[in-house]
């Protein structure tokens, strides 16, 4: 998924919630990989109106 999202750096970190990934989403919302039953995902679903 690194190459498809660059932006959210999953090579690092593989999606966990670490502290960059949340930055990362906080940063850039939620892509389509991205769990919407997650409760970080569902918050910035909002914050960028998805």
């Amino acid at each position: 998924y690194d190459r498809l999202y660059p932006a959210y750096g999953f090579a690092r970190h593989k999606g966990y919630p670490t502290p960059e990934h949340l930055e990362c989403l906080r940063r850039h919302g939620p892509c389509p990989i991205h769990r919407r039953s997650f409760l970080p995902v569902q918050a910035t679903q909002r914050e960028f109106s998805l």
